[in-house]
């Protein structure tokens, strides 16, 4: 009886072994680690996350490659990280409108739940947005717009690149807050939007800081207000919203963050978020950052997923009041 229970004790510990061994292996091992954007190539995420993965390639000795996965405003790709192996080796750089707007907006397509299905690894940075306008706008201050828009309700319009996106959003809260009713115009993407704001084909537009400075700065459309708390020191001309009347502690801003899958384990997550502030920490990045018009982020996982979790409450309000439905 005493040998039986030997050779099974043994037994056991053989089967136990590799799985013991393969659990405490170290990350990386010799695989490629790929970081999933939602976006098409060289807009302000797909940027964000090639240069993020160049650096994390270089502290962590390892291939750290970026794979676009377009489609449906960014959830395809999302969805697809959500049901990749939490193994470490599959990330997304998860941006604020399919991260935490997206079911809000539609929740028959959107089946993730981020707080749920994700693992927020780090906030990698934030970018105000600018409302302009069309040349010919007889308006050049957000005061104005809003005169303007309350003497001829309806007859204005705005741009943004799509429906529950965070620009929608911010004019949204813009419209709520000033009590006026401006028409959306949604579209696919930034270039199209500049070309008709500056051809007068459409009034006004909510863009990425990153998009915005140049045409404005080459006086091809007018910069109105920054949604960001400060100016952009690239556009010291042109005042925040907070600095209008009635909007005092406005802040709305895009931010991007980079996400693994549930369940991934914490030591990964955890060294992911190192190697990541580290990166993020450094002056090459920082200026990088700030050249597109983003301020780096910082922080543990757990301050990350508190961020994403405030800005998802804050989201629902807005969708609810604007009855935003895609």
């Amino acid at each position: 009886m005493f040998k039986r229970i030997a050779l099974s004790l043994a037994a056991a510990a053989g089967l136990a072994g590799p799985g013991a061994v393969q659990a405490q292996a170290p990350w990386p091992t010799a695989k490629p680690i790929t970081i999933i954007v939602p976006f098409s190539a060289g807009g302000s995420v797909d940027v964000s996350a090639r240069l993020v993965a160049q650096k994390l390639s270089e502290r962590l000795k390892q291939s750290v490659v970026v794979e676009n996965v377009t489609g449906a405003g960014g959830t395809i790709g999302v969805a697809k990280a959500v049901n990749a192996a939490p193994d470490g080796y599959t990330l997304v750089m998860g941006a604020d409108s399919p991260v935490a707007i997206a079911r809000l907006v539609n929740p028959a397509a959107v089946k993730y739940d981020t707080l749920k299905d994700l693992a927020p690894v780090g906030l990698v940075n934030t970018a105000p947005m600018v409302l302009v306008a069309r040349p010919g706008l007889p308006a050049n201050t957000l005061a104005e717009v809003l005169k303007l828009a309350k003497e001829q309700p309806g007859k204005l319009s705005y741009a943004t690149s799509g429906i529950g996106t965070v620009l929608h959003l911010a004019m949204e809260l813009i419209k709520d807050q000033g009590k006026v009713f401006i028409t959306h115009v949604p579209y696919r993407g930034g270039a199209q939007i500049v070309t008709d704001v500056a051809g007068n084909q459409v009034d006004l537009a909510v863009l990425v800081s990153v998009t915005a400075t140049p045409q404005i700065q080459a006086k091809k459309i007018k910069g109105i207000a920054v949604t960001d708390d400060k100016r952009l020191p690239a556009l010291p001309e042109v005042p925040v919203v907070a600095e209008t009347p009635g909007f005092k502690g406005f802040d709305v801003v895009a931010w991007t963050g980079l996400f693994a899958p549930a369940q991934t384990p914490p030591a990964v997550v955890e060294r992911l978020n190192r190697e990541l502030n580290a990166v993020l920490s450094s002056d090459e990045v920082r200026t990088k950052m700030q050249e597109q018009g983003a301020i780096g982020g910082s922080g543990s996982p757990a301050e990350f997923a508190r961020f994403v979790q405030r800005e998802q409450e804050r989201y629902a309000r807005i969708v609810k009041a604007a009855n935003i439905k895609e």
